[in-house]
């Protein structure tokens, strides 16, 4: 099986437990890999034969900066159900949403979720 990826997609969303998170935002970092075959895509070089990841990044964009969620991982599932809705070729779809500026008490690079899904 082959995989498309995308990896540290930058957006600014209000999500969050805590009612100045859900006021103020913060950014959000989101890496989607996409598990499918690339076989006709690779012998025919035409984009109707794999997934356009152009849209894909549109597609984490909307819900990232979209509707405010409590969790993150709400968040994640959101974007692999519409990977997973719009790409019939997409086998298995694995999300991580990072949360960099997390409201903990303490020195820490990154909060993230992974997720995967399977059609």
């Amino acid at each position: 099986m082959d995989c498309i990826e995308l990896k540290g997609m930058e957006f600014y969303g209000y999500h969050g437990c805590l009612p100045w998170e859900r006021e103020k935002g913060q950014p959000f970092l989101v890496d989607v890999g996409m598990r499918l075959s690339l076989e006709a895509a690779g012998r025919s070089d035409d984009l109707k034969d794999t997934v356009d990841y152009g849209a894909v990044f549109d597609e984490a964009r909307a819900i990232v900066e979209g509707k405010p969620r409590m969790l993150i991982e709400s968040v994640a599932e959101g974007i692999a159900e519409a990977v997973l809705r719009k790409y019939a070729g997409v086998v298995s779809v694995c999300v991580s949403v990072h949360k960099p500026k997390a409201p903990l008490s303490g020195t820490f690079r990154d909060v993230s979720v992974t997720i995967e899904r399977n059609r």
